[in-house]
């Protein structure tokens, strides 16, 4: 079954996949959102709520999950809430014919009586027809302006996981995960002088890293502080 396709320009991004997020102190969300893709996932382990603030990894384990599903051949849909809320709950519907629902932002229509209205119906036809229901906020399920009390109630039902921003050695860790999944040898001594330098957020490092590798790809040359002081002007 082929992924749904909305009308929105909405894309997954390649390199969000499981084997290319570093846990850090998240590896019990990761383990469990691993668990849901998994085709023996019963409903209590298929209702998974992710929170925390930019940057910690909310997006790329909910697209990780798509990609798995897709993988399968299973349909999936990814919706940014933040991005799409201004196209209606009416992008709601139907989604119960997906395996796999992801979620995101959901903060941005927390509020918001028609949409409130629209996740209350989705959660109880995903349930009903054994479907997973991925979703993400920046705060927790509690924090939620939520005014509905029957998704209130929905809500509750889901595995809570804060995810943490990583430390710096784990952004280090991350960093070399990464360029070593792009086929790029990066010392500590040259990610400790990134992580010094550079912007400290995750997206901000992996955009400075993609960077890296066309500059180097394009030099033929290794990831040396001299090179990257050469190519970044630092």
């Amino acid at each position: 079954m082929k992924p749904i396709q909305l009308p929105l320009g909405v894309r997954l991004r390649d390199d969000a996949t499981f084997a290319n997020y570093y846990p850090g102190a998240n590896a019990a969300a990761l383990g469990y959102v691993e668990r849901l893709c998994e085709a023996d996932a019963g409903w209590t382990e298929s209702l998974i709520y992710l929170w925390g603030a930019e940057g910690v990894g909310r997006s790329h384990l909910l697209q990780a999950a798509c990609l798995r599903f897709e993988q399968r051949g299973e349909a999936v849909v990814y919706l940014p809430l933040g991005e799409v809320v201004e196209h209606g709950p009416e992008l709601l519907d139907n989604l119960e014919q997906c395996e796999l629902v992801c979620l995101d932002d959901l903060d941005a229509v927390a509020g918001r009586s028609d949409w409130e209205e629209g996740l209350f119906h989705l959660f109880n036809r995903l349930r009903d027809s054994g479907r997973r229901l991925l979703l993400a906020g920046t705060v927790s399920p509690r924090e939620l302006p939520v005014k509905l009390p029957d998704l209130k109630s929905r809500l509750t039902l889901a595995l809570v996981f804060q995810l943490h921003e990583l430390s710096d050695e784990d952004k280090l860790r991350a960093l070399q995960l990464r360029a070593s999944r792009r086929g790029l040898q990066m010392s500590d001594e040259v990610g400790r002088f990134i992580l010094t330098r550079g912007e400290r957020s995750m997206s901000a490092l992996f955009e400075l890293l993609e960077r890296l590798d066309q500059a180097s790809l394009q030099a033929q040359r290794k990831l040396t502080i001299p090179f990257l002081k050469e190519t970044l002007g630092w």
